[in-house]
C-alpha cells in the first residue's frame, strides 16, 4: 500500500499509514473477518391525558425490500416515546394494549401523543402482538411515515473547521445488531450511519426497538455501493478505518488520526469486512482480545470502538 499526503494536500493511493503525533503506521495484514383476539377499543381518552383515535386501527402497508430506509412501524415504549419527542416525521397513530395499567410507563406516551394530536387506539393485547413484527413490543406500537434518508453528499462535504465522525456498516443483516450500533453511535456522538442499499438490513421494527429510539436522532444514509462511498469519503479528506479482529494494529493506536475526519467501518456478522471494502480502507485495526475468544459481536465492538474515537476526539478539546 502506498502513502498518503496530509490533510489539505490531497490523497493518492490507499494507505494503512499513520500520521505524525502518534497515529499508527504500517499496513495491516489480511485475514479472517469478523468483529469481532379482540377488536380495537376507540373513543377512549388516555386516562385523562391523551386523545383517542376514531375508527379501527390501520394496518401499516408492507414495504417492499430494498425500497428505502423503512421505519414505518415503531415498537417498544422507548422507541415510540422518542418518535413522539423527535417529531422529525409524521406519526399517524399509536396503539396501546388495553390491559396496561397506570404506572406501566405509558402515561408519557399518551401525553406526548395528545400534545402532538396523534390518535391513540387502545387494542386487545393479542391483536397488538399479532400486528407487531418484533419479539417484545411491550404493549405499544406506532404507525409513522418512513424515516427520511440522510444525504450522503452532504455528510462528506468539506467544511472549514469540521472533522466528520461517521460509521459505516458492511453487510450487517441482523436487525438487533444494527439497532444496537445506531444506539452506540448516538451515545458516542457519531454524526451518521452509512448503510448499503442492498444486502443489508434497514430500519425494521426490531432495529428501531433495539436502538431505543436512536434512529430518530442519528441520520442514516443509504448508498448503492459501500466501496464507492468509501472512495468518496477518502477524496473528501475522511480517513477510512476498518475494524477486523485479524488486523495487527490495535484500535487503541489511532491517536491523532481519530481527531481528524474519520469513518469507522464495521464488518458483517461472521464474514467481517468484504474484500472490496477492506481494500478501500486506509487502515485496518482490531480490538485486543485477552481471553480465549477471538472476537466480539459486531454491536459490542461498535460500542467500544465508537467510544474510543469519542474519547480521543474529546480529549483533544480539553
Amino acid at each position: 500500500m502506498t502513502g498518503r499526503k496530509g490533510p489539505g494536500q490531497g490523497r493518492s493511493g490507499r494507505a494503512a499509514a499513520g500520521r505524525k503525533g502518534g497515529a499508527p503506521k504500517g499496513a495491516a495484514k489480511r485475514g479472517r473477518g469478523g468483529v469481532g383476539g379482540g377488536a380495537a377499543r376507540t373513543g377512549r381518552v388516555g386516562r385523562g391525558q391523551g386523545t383517542a383515535g376514531g375508527g379501527a386501527p390501520r394496518r401499516a402497508p408492507r414495504r417492499a425490500p430494498g425500497k428505502g430506509l423503512g421505519g414505518e412501524q415503531v415498537e417498544g415504549r422507548q422507541a415510540v416515546r422518542e418518535l413522539l419527542i423527535a417529531q422529525s416525521r409524521r406519526t399517524f397513530e399509536v396503539w396501546i394494549a388495553s390491559d396496561l395499567q397506570d404506572g406501566d410507563s405509558v402515561e408519557d406516551i399518551v401525553a406526548l401523543a395528545s400534545a402532538n394530536r396523534v390518535p391513540i387506539s387502545w387494542v386487545a393485547r393479542k391483536r397488538l402482538e399479532a400486528e407487531a413484527r418484533s419479539e417484545a413490543p411491550q404493549g405499544v406500537l406506532a404507525k409513522a411515515a418512513a424515516l427520511p434518508e440522510a444525504d450522503f453528499a452532504t455528510l462528506v462535504r468539506r467544511r472549514p473547521g469540521h472533522a466528520p465522525f461517521l460509521v459505516a456498516v458492511d453487510g450487517v443483516t441482523d436487525p438487533g445488531n444494527l439497532g444496537a450500533i445506531v444506539r452506540s453511535c448516538d451515545g458516542a456522538g457519531a454524526e451518521a450511519v452509512i448503510v448499503p442499499r442492498h444486502r443489508a438490513v434497514h430500519v425494521t421494527p426490531t432495529v428501531a426497538k433495539a436502538a431505543a429510539g436512536a434512529v430518530e436522532h442519528v441520520p442514516i444514509a443509504l448508498v448503492s455501493g459501500l466501496p464507492t462511498a468509501l472512495e468518496q469519503m477518502r477524496a473528501a479528506g475522511i480517513w477510512v478505518v476498518g475494524l477486523d479482529d485479524a488486523a495487527d494494529r490495535s484500535l487503541f493506536e489511532l491517536g491523532e488520526l481519530a481527531r481528524e475526519g474519520v469513518c469507522l467501518v464495521l464488518g458483517a456478522e461472521g464474514a467481517g469486512l468484504s474484500r472490496l471494502v477492506r481494500e478501500r480502507c486506509d487502515m485496518i485495526v482490531s480490538i485486543p482480545m485477552l481471553g480465549r475468544l477471538s472476537s466480539l459481536n459486531v454491536s459490542a465492538a461498535a460500542t467500544l470502538a465508537t467510544y474510543e474515537i469519542a474519547r480521543l476526539r474529546t480529549s483533544h478539546h480539553r
